[in-house]
């Protein structure tokens, strides 16, 4: 039976302290990888909000953190404010933090006030993931707590931590996710593409990253055509053009673009795929920064395509004008005015 260890008074308290400085800037601006460097000078500050963080720090340090445990712990995807209490009382807590990046995740924890020196940081990336996670799997076994970290967003979500989280599980040993910030929820929030619930339109599916070989990408795309649900994407600032312009082939679908989410120039916007190119090349910024991209469902619940291409075809035929009829459809059957739209052109040109 591995033997209690105290717990350790978390270090990070003065930065929520409400006797603190307001500025959420803890240390020098530049100690943070400069993905970081989001300004969050704003005053927080009235008592009452410091009461209400005190609290709630206090809570976080009352529960139980057990030992043998790997916690799985979501970062901040580009604001330093995102992160959760519970994710900063674990990360002063923990005996080791393992990480994709430990200069990455050195410089995250000393704009909280945590200082780690660099043996208790180690390294768990794509490269090294199945050989590191025996060595996570060696310290639980010795009763150690071990902190998981990625370098940005929810560990496994189109990055390093599935591996590791499977072999400590194989290894009968507990795993407690500590839920918090994700790009992909981040734009699925924004974008309103996400209906009710119990609504079979609020599904959607994440493709993350798709191919960087044209021809391979192109083939996923022809996938992602067909399919109807909600589908959020990924994609790095080297490579948003050549998507753009492989999207482009899905017409008039609407996809709502996410460029640097929670950072301080953040930009949301909704366009037709077809459209994306010129978007991207509109404005010289456009292509910088990291990117989440959701194509918005192609017809509603219950419709497969072809019974709205069956009433479109009707209206039609008995005269009614493309826009009149692309509009009755859609009301009809609930699927997409802009695919409606599209197939209204092919069938009057064929």
């Amino acid at each position: 039976m591995p033997r209690p260890r105290p717990r350790r008074r978390a270090a990070w308290s003065s930065w929520w302290s409400s006797s603190s400085s307001p500025s959420l800037r803890p240390v020098p601006w530049s100690v943070c990888p400069s993905h970081w460097r989001t300004r969050l000078s704003h005053s927080l500050a009235p008592a009452a909000f410091g009461a209400a963080l005190s609290a709630a720090r206090d809570a976080a340090g009352a529960q139980h953190y057990p030992q043998a445990t790997l916690y799985v712990v979501a970062t901040p995807i580009g604001n330093l404010a995102d992160i959760t209490l519970r994710a900063l009382h674990v990360l002063q807590l923990a005996d080791v933090v393992a990480c994709e990046d430990t200069r990455h995740t050195q410089g995250l924890l000393r704009a909280y006030g945590i200082d780690r020196p660099g043996a208790q940081l180690m390294a768990v990336h794509q490269h090294n993931e199945a050989e590191a996670a025996q060595a996570v799997v060696a310290r639980l076994a010795q009763g150690q707590r071990v902190a998981y970290v990625s370098d940005a967003g929810t560990p496994g979500v189109s990055d390093p931590g599935a591996r590791l989280v499977a072999a400590v599980r194989e290894a009968g040993h507990r795993v407690l996710p500590l839920p918090g910030a994700s790009s992909v929820t981040t734009l699925l929030g924004a974008a309103g593409l996400v209906a009710a619930p119990g609504d079979e339109g609020s599904a959607f599916v994440f493709a993350g990253f798709l191919p960087s070989k044209a021809g391979e990408r192109d083939i996923a795309v022809q996938a992602l055509a067909a399919e109807p649900r909600s589908v959020v994407l990924l994609e790095a600032p080297h490579r948003i053009e050549a998507l753009a312009r492989a999207l482009a082939v899905l017409g008039g679908r609407r996809v709502t673009v996410g460029r640097e989410l929670t950072k301080q120039f953040e930009e949301i916007a909704t366009v037709e795929a077809r459209a994306l190119p010129e978007w991207f090349a509109a404005g010289r910024d456009r292509t910088r920064g990291e990117f989440a991209l959701a194509l918005h469902p192609v017809a509603a619940a219950g419709d497969d395509g072809a019974e709205s291409d069956r009433v479109l075809r009707l209206l039609l035929a008995e005269g009614l004008p493309v826009k009149g009829a692309v509009r009755l459809a859609a009301e009809i059957t609930g699927a997409s005015r802009n695919a409606l739209y599209d197939a209204a052109l092919a069938i009057r040109n064929a």
